[in-house]
């Protein structure tokens, strides 16, 4: 640790302040971590990789002959957050939560954003996201978006910025449950000395946020995780969840709309559904409302929703708040619903539907980052400063051909953390996605979130998929 240069090329560094003097919040750990050598923190780094593996923390990839499922990568050195910095962080992700879920059920029901101009009509209607089938919609409470995943990242000056947000189904918690399990038992030790906020509460707080939505009668209403099934990427995921929930993991066959309600098949019968956590995207819910050629969801499952009888999160349509395009205006509904000054800001955007926006990004190409409105995982993705001539003009095509379905951004200092890389500690870029529970006037925000890294030298693509790994996230409570 004593040879790791956190100046290099002078980004900001999350554990130190300078060579040498770490940032008061992680004095205690760099100071413990001293007392380890290189093959020492190598040997734990093993031994925390091998539990993750029995653990069965695994991920799938589609994309390359490497085979299907892989262990997440996980580095041993954790990321800290000082607790001030966490108070203002939650209040700004509890703020974008109650802009977004009014925004949603807005354009959803009287559309007064679009009406007035706020946001234009267009951008919403064009969004994929955008489901006509969810115009009318009442969910239960007026909540649409009930677990959120938030991606953040600093830049070089230490400031905090939205990159994007993810309403859909956010997955990733997981890792930072296993993450916490791992960490905990590599090195106690540290747990018994440093203030760090529990994570393992979550799986409660997630059943609790999926109850509420259930009708006040019910006195033991039924809750299900609907998975789209084994190959899935986050199979892992959804299993899990289940498992800590003490709730079924089901498939969109088990299911059936019988008398009105949604049933369950078991081995006693049928059994009425109340509440589901579905983790299959909109489309593939009910063939009768949206992809007729959908095998994984539940054909009429639209109808009981919409009556009321069954109770769904995230609802329905909420996608469309996922959009990149749609992501540049909500300081704009921040200010609308709200009439406050965000908290947090988001990354400067260029909109490629704007033509002057549009002629500027194709000018600077090289040094920005572009980005498909709808993709996720580092896919669609251009970053300039790393990109080839060959690539930027491929990219230059595309924008010109669909302008909307392109934004731009200016290449952010994503901030490092050091990481164990072969026996040596080097710095390597972060982002943070902390998940955020909607239970009406209680938004919680949960502790810490999933630490994504950049494992490959000079990377700023933190996504798994893209090679990409996690750290233990450690929120201080003082």
């Amino acid at each position: 640790m004593d040879q790791y240069d956190p100046q290099a090329d002078a980004f900001y560094d999350e554990l130190f302040e300078a060579s040498g003097t770490p940032r008061p919040s992680a004095a205690p750990l760099i100071d413990w971590m001293r007392k380890l050598s290189p093959q020492e923190l190598e040997q734990h780094q093993k031994t925390a990789q091998i539990a993750l593996f029995k653990l069965g923390v695994t991920f799938n990839v589609y994309s390359d002959n490497q085979g299907v499922e892989r262990v997440f990568p996980f580095d041993i050195i954790p990321r800290i957050i000082a607790a001030q910095d966490w108070q203002w962080l939650a209040q700004g992700l509890q703020q974008r939560i109650r802009a977004l879920n009014l925004f949603l059920a807005d354009i959803y029901g009287e559309q007064h954003i679009l009406k007035d101009g706020t946001v234009p009509r267009e951008i919403v209607e064009s969004a994929p996201g955008f489901l006509k089938p969810c115009v009318g919609l009442k969910p239960p409470q007026d909540i649409w978006c009930h677990i959120t995943g938030t991606d953040l990242v600093r830049d070089r000056d230490g400031q905090w910025y939205v990159l994007e947000d993810n309403l859909r189904v956010p997955s990733g918690v997981s890792y930072v449950l296993e993450n916490r399990r791992v960490m905990k038992s590599t090195f106690p030790n540290i747990f018994q000395t440093m203030a760090i906020q529990p994570v393992d509460d979550y799986p409660s707080h997630l059943l609790e946020t999926l109850l509420n939505l259930a009708p006040p009668q019910l006195q033991t209403p039924t809750v299900v995780v609907l998975t789209p099934g084994i190959y899935n990427s986050a199979y892992y995921e959804h299993s899990f969840l289940a498992q800590q929930m003490g709730v079924e993991l089901v498939e969109g066959r088990d299911l059936v709309v019988v008398d009105g309600y949604l049933q369950m098949r078991t081995t006693k019968g049928l059994r009425r559904i109340d509440v589901i956590y579905r983790r299959l995207d909109d489309e593939f819910l009910d063939p009768q409302a949206f992809r007729a050629d959908s095998m994984l969801g539940v054909p009429g499952l639209m109808e009981v929703y919409r009556e009321g009888r069954v109770a769904l999160a995230n609802a329905p349509g909420t996608g469309v708040a996922d959009d990149k395009v749609v992501y540049a205006y909500v300081p704009e509904m921040i200010r609308y619903y709200l009439d406050e000054e965000p908290l947090l800001s988001n990354v400067p955007t260029y909109l490629c539907w704007r033509e002057s926006d549009r002629a500027y990004v194709l000018d600077h190409l090289a040094e920005l980052v572009v980005k498909a409105a709808n993709e996720a995982g580092g896919y669609g993705m251009l970053v300039g400063i790393q990109s080839t001539a060959e690539e930027r003009a491929e990219f230059a095509e595309k924008i010109k051909a669909n302008p909307r379905n392109y934004i731009a951004q200016p290449t952010l200092c994503l901030s490092r953390v050091p990481t164990l890389i072969e026996n040596s500690i080097e710095g390597r870029h972060v982002d943070l996605r902390p998940y955020i529970l909607h239970r009406g006037e209680d938004i919680h925000v949960h502790p810490g979130g999933l630490t994504r890294v950049a494992l490959k030298k000079g990377s700023l693509v933190v996504n798994s998929s893209q090679g990409g790994g996690s750290k233990d996230t450690w929120v201080l409570t003082t």
